[in-house]
């Protein structure tokens, strides 16, 4: 989840102004109508690591709102009064009235995710403490708050950097403290807690957004622009209530995003090529027929712009493998059968049992990606399809499945060359349709849409692989040596488990 907003997103001071004035103007009004109407209150939650600039946007809302209808609520440890309370006591006491704009730091999110990372609950007690926080953002949307919910991310280097920065200037030296530094040791704890933590409360009725905190006016530009941008759709909105089924799409600021920033120059010579594959097939075969995996099973989701080479990326992972092993699943549009069903049916009749191999040639993810810009799917689904898909995979994780994702990608002018060489080349000429000349007319659309789903679906255990793969040996290769280390960490992990384990059994019984 965090994967575009750890590019270096950036704002010039001309563009930050020109776009501030705006935005001001904007700000203004939807809290002057917001103030008027006063039939709901808007909540939002700044939340993010340490030096990820939370004081500093909440001091940008401040300065672009009226102050008057804006509170500001930071929680820390809890009083004595606040700890004989019920855990959610103090947060109550702190909700903005209808008509208002409450903004909360350290709210909470913040206890659970601290006693986590100590090892004061476990991973169940935290599950059950999110329960209850969903129940409870459900009940204030049922109200009619309108709840944001904001993540700034920083890296571990661009923590230390701001960290380095802030000591430098006296006027923010002395929020630096030494917890600040001590923060950086339990920095990978600390993304593993919230990347599940997110996962499981990014909620229709009160989303997430993650908005990168490296540069400190994309940053607050972004948040603002996100508010402003709920709060006019929220007031235009003159229907019966209808919940949003998904978190909103993130406005694109500038230009990067996870598909721009790719190198797709990276190429492999020939010998370098014939050398890596076979020893990343060669690495693959042993793994796959090992002990430890057949405790798993392994799936496979290749995704990728037409000619980007999917199909040779798999050809080359199956002839590393026993063909009784593996099952290719190609995906096209549903039958009439599939149609009768859920959206996921289809995909669930094809999960492997332990021990096997299933590949995706095209996936679920059709419904974010042709469905969305084809038009063959309300707005609404393909907005709710990412939480599902997102519950899908990990409900399939849970039962010990290795899952990787792969993302192809291409320039446009690659894609051209291999359209016109396939159209020239007889026993290729099967693979172009008039339907592939017709998807180029909607590159932009599907870049948009890979970048969201990208953003919304690369979870902390199952991320998204993006494959650089103008020069189809790189791509190849990156893919297999990818699938190979994934593997050989997760069964290596695996091992170690089982050997701890049966050490206590032994020990157990030495001690009878």
């Amino acid at each position: 989840m965090f994967e575009s907003a750890e590019l270096a997103h950036s704002i010039d001071k001309k563009t930050f102004q020109a776009e501030v004035q705006k935005l001001r103007e904007g700000l203004l009004e939807a809290q002057f109508e917001l103030r008027e109407r006063g039939k709901f209150q808007v909540l939002s939650i700044i939340s993010g690591g340490n030096g990820a600039g939370k004081g500093e946007t909440i001091n940008d809302l401040y300065g672009w709102m009226d102050p008057r209808y804006l509170s500001a609520r930071a929680f820390s440890a809890p009083s004595d009064e606040e700890a004989a309370r019920p855990f959610m006591w103090r947060f109550w006491h702190g909700l903005p009235p209808k008509g208002r704009i409450g903004i909360f730091t350290g709210s909470w999110y913040s206890m659970p995710i601290h006693r986590r990372i100590v090892g004061e609950i476990d991973d169940a007690f935290l599950d059950q403490r999110i329960d209850q926080i969903n129940r409870f953002e459900a009940m204030l949307a049922n109200e009619g708050a309108l709840i944001l919910k904001f993540w700034l991310h920083l890296t571990k280097e661009g923590q230390k950097k701001r960290f380095k920065e802030m000591e430098k200037d006296p006027r923010t030296a002395w929020r630096v403290t030494k917890e600040s530094w001590d923060s950086l040791k339990t920095y990978d704890k600390l993304q593993d807690v919230v990347s599940h933590l997110l996962r499981l409360t990014n909620t229709p009725w009160a989303p997430w957004i993650v908005v990168g905190g490296g540069d400190d006016r994309y940053r607050s530009l972004t948040v603002g622009k996100l508010v402003l941008d709920a709060l006019q759709k929220r007031l235009a909105d003159t229907k019966e209530r209808e919940y949003p089924v998904a978190p909103p799409l993130s406005p694109q600021t500038d230009s990067l995003d996870v598909l721009t920033a790719l190198d797709l120059s990276q190429a492999l010579e020939r010998k370098a090529y014939e050398l890596r594959l076979a020893e990343a097939q060669g690495r693959l075969s042993e793994l796959v027929r090992s002990p430890a995996f057949k405790k798993h099973s392994l799936i496979l989701v290749f995704e990728g712009a037409d000619a980007a080479g999917k199909g040779g990326s798999i050809r080359r992972l199956v002839a590393a493998m026993d063909a009784r092993q593996y099952q290719i699943v190609p995906i096209a549009a549903p039958t009439q059968e599939e149609l009768a069903q859920p959206y996921l049916w289809r995909f669930w009749r094809h999960v492997p049992k332990k021990g096997r191999v299933a590949i995706f040639d095209r996936s679920w993810y059709g419904r974010v990606l042709v469905e969305r810009v084809e038009g063959f799917c309300s707005e609404a689904d393909w907005l709710r399809a990412y939480t599902e898909i997102n519950d899908f995979e990990h409900e399939l994780m849970a039962d010990g499945a290795i899952i990787l994702k792969f993302w192809l990608q291409i320039s446009e002018d690659e894609q051209l060359r291999r359209f016109k060489e396939r159209e020239a080349t007889a026993f290729k000429r099967y693979k172009i349709t008039d339907e592939d000349w017709r998807n180029r007319e909607k590159w932009g659309a599907y870049h948009r849409a890979v970048c969201d789903m990208v953003e919304r679906t690369s979870t902390g255990m199952i991320p998204w692989t993006l494959v650089e793969a103008n020069d189809k040996r790189f791509a190849r290769v990156k893919v297999l040596e990818t699938v190979c280390n994934r593997l050989e960490a997760v069964l290596q992990a695996g091992k170690v488990h089982s050997n701890t384990f049966q050490k206590r059994i032994d020990t157990g019984n030495r001690l009878k």
